[in-house]
């Protein structure tokens, strides 16, 4: 059995989503999702109505913006997120658009083929805030092999 790499990446919004201080950001989704789907690796990723997830309030929080895609494995997801230069430049500029987030990010891993729910996102997100990185839900600094032993790929190590 194969298995692919899931992720939930979560943002707060300084000011509502629709804010002017939030356009350079807004207005960047398009070509940075284009971008992410050009990638090696690529599978799929979560979107609300539009092209993008603003309009999904998946927390209580109505300024939590929220991410979720599915790669090939842990390598391609890292090149993309600290390598690819539209990614980078965009996230160089988060503090001008986001508050401090303490568990932002989960990953997990999901058999080919499955497409992850939001809630279960949630869920994987809650257990490592809860229980720290395992099998079931861990980090980019810890990452654990695929259930069919799959090792997470030696990049990684340079991007923790």
């Amino acid at each position: 059995m194969s298995y692919q790499i899931a992720q939930l990446n979560i943002a707060r919004f300084i000011k509502p989503a629709d804010h002017p201080d939030n356009a350079d950001f807004v207005n960047s989704l398009d070509r940075v999702n284009a971008v992410a789907e050009e990638q090696a690796g690529f599978v799929w990723r979560f979107t609300g109505s539009g092209n993008d997830a603003l309009d999904v309030q998946a927390f209580e929080d109505p300024n939590v913006a929220v991410n979720m895609s599915v790669w090939t494995d842990l390598g391609s997801l890292a090149n993309f997120v600290y390598r690819n230069e539209d990614h980078i430049s965009i996230m160089r500029r988060r503090r001008e658009w986001f508050s401090k987030v303490e568990f932002r990010l989960v990953l997990w891993w999901v058999r080919e083929g499955h497409t992850p729910t939001l809630d279960e996102a949630k869920r994987r997100l809650a257990w490592l805030k809860e229980n720290g990185p395992s099998e079931s839900a861990f980090t980019f600094r810890h990452p654990f092999p695929s259930p069919s032993g799959q090792n997470p790929d030696p990049i990684l190590d340079e991007c923790a």
